[in-house]
């Protein structure tokens, strides 16, 4: 199976430190699982360190890079079809990443891994 991680999922996953629903859990620690780390998550965290809202234990580049790779995540660029997907979707959410991340999950049908429940509204599948 393939999975989207949302912002949150990573960051939770990699720290350890809080709380990941059981499903997540299993699906994200499964060898046979793809798990992807979408480009629009690293822009987010890159944002939310610059603002001083997020503190990395090293600069956000490296951190992302070590823990994809210490994962064994894959990244997931953001093409055009996806940012243009975000044009089309309803405003039951209005964070700009997570519409990226729900337009990815729809075009590349993936489930997402988040405790968003608002994603629901979209129609995407949502582990957590």
């Amino acid at each position: 199976m393939r999975l989207l991680l949302d912002t949150h999922a990573f960051l939770w996953w990699v720290d350890g430190t809080h709380p990941v629903g059981r499903r997540a859990k299993t699906a994200v620690a499964n060898p046979d699982n793809e798990v992807f780390l979408s480009i629009a998550s690293c822009w987010e965290i890159a944002i939310k360190v610059s603002l001083g809202k997020l503190r990395l234990p090293k600069a956000a580049d490296r951190f992302i890079a070590d823990q994809v790779s210490l994962n064994g995540f894959t990244l997931l660029e953001a093409s055009l079809r996806h940012v243009c997907r975000v044009a089309d979707l309803p405003f039951h959410h209005r964070d700009p990443f997570d519409r990226v991340l729900i337009a990815q999950s729809l075009i590349e049908e993936v489930p997402i891994v988040s405790n968003e429940r608002v994603f629901d509204a979209y129609g995407v599948n949502r582990i957590w």
